[in-house]
């Protein structure tokens, strides 16, 4: 496989603040990559990077075969960025989104577009209302739904749970697992280790601007001491009691679990 992102020795200081320190990493087309990490770690800057908004200090990128600093117009062709908060016009219906992006876009057949990805979002019913009238999951599926007119071969996720309730988060979730089961390449940031946990082929964990690991979940657990095995009692989390009540989860109120 090629890497579609291909990053090295990146670094950005503003001031005297070092930010990124020497970044290296690769994502593999096609594949979803959880770029992982602390507030403040960097994880944004890199995003804003990758997307042609922020020029690095040092060190080089490309994405989609193309340097982001030597030849910004093709990568932001080929790529599309959500970020921690959704981009929708609340005015507007969900439809008329997607429509006046495809037309921002010079994109044919703006309305099919629009309802091509409604239903992919599975938001045809929630269509014809004003956004500002949507849950925070249906203003972030809409929002990545807007993201992806013009067919982007990398898509930038940074952070698109934040202040999303449970129940959101799995909707956002299941948005993700579809453009990756599209073949789009994914790199999500998070601060959430079960996110990262859920989603990714692979993690990145970026520390104080650097990459300390970078790995399969698998890979990244035979960084620790061989677990020992113990059957402990486990009380349901408060989530998990949520959840199951409103019967997104059934299943998720167990007693019992090997640790």
């Amino acid at each position: 496989m090629t890497a579609a992102i291909r990053i090295r020795g990146l670094e950005k200081s503003f001031g005297d603040l070092h930010v990124l320190r020497g970044v290296d990493l690769d994502v593999e087309t096609g594949s979803v990559v959880a770029l992982l990490g602390s507030n403040g770690a960097g994880k944004t800057t890199a995003i804003r990077i990758l997307a042609t908004l922020t020029k690095a200090s040092a060190g080089t990128a490309s994405v989609a075969g193309h340097d982001v600093a030597a030849d910004p117009a093709a990568v932001r062709e080929a790529i599309s960025l959500t970020g921690q908060f959704a981009a929708v016009d609340e005015v507007l219906t969900g439809r008329e989104n997607l429509v006046l992006v495809a037309r921002l876009r010079h994109r044919r057949h703006a309305g099919r577009i629009a309802d091509e990805l409604l239903d992919r979002f599975s938001l045809t019913a929630a269509g014809p209302r004003r956004a500002g009238t949507y849950s925070g999951g249906m203003r972030r599926r809409l929002d990545i739904a807007m993201s992806l007119i013009g067919d982007p071969s990398v898509v930038f996720l940074d952070e698109p749970t934040t202040g999303l309730d449970p129940e959101a988060r799995i909707e956002v979730w299941d948005a993700v697992r579809a453009l990756a089961a599209s073949g789009t390449t994914v790199l999500l940031t998070t601060q959430y280790l079960d996110e990262a946990e859920q989603l990714a082929d692979r993690i990145a964990i970026l520390h104080e601007g650097r990459i300390i690991a970078d790995g399969t979940l698998a890979e990244l657990r035979r960084l620790l001491p061989p677990a020992r095995v113990e059957y402990v009692e486990r009380q349901p989390t408060l989530e998990d009691v949520f959840l199951a009540v409103i019967g997104h989860r059934p299943d998720a109120v167990t007693t019992k679990e090997v640790a």
